[in-house]
C-alpha cells in the first residue's frame, strides 16, 4: 500500500487590530498652550500592535 499524504492546512489570516482597524496608524489630539487647547490631529503608530495592523495575541 502506499503511504497516505497529508493536506497541508493554512493557517488562518491574522484578525486586524481593534484600535487602529488594520492600518497601524492612530490619530492623537494635539494640545497646546497652559489651557491645553486642542489644535488639530496628527497620527502615530498603534501600540496595540505596534503598527503591524495585525491583531495582538495573548
Amino acid at each position: 500500500m502506499a503511504a497516505r499524504k497529508s493536506t497541508a492546512r493554512r493557517k488562518p489570516p491574522p484578525q486586524q487590530c481593534e484600535p487602529c482597524k488594520g492600518t497601524g496608524e492612530v490619530a492623537r489630539t494635539v494640545l497646546v498652550g497652559r489651557k491645553r487647547r486642542v489644535v488639530g490631529q496628527q497620527t502615530g503608530i498603534c501600540l496595540a500592535c505596534f503598527g503591524t495592523g495585525d491583531a495582538p495575541t495573548d
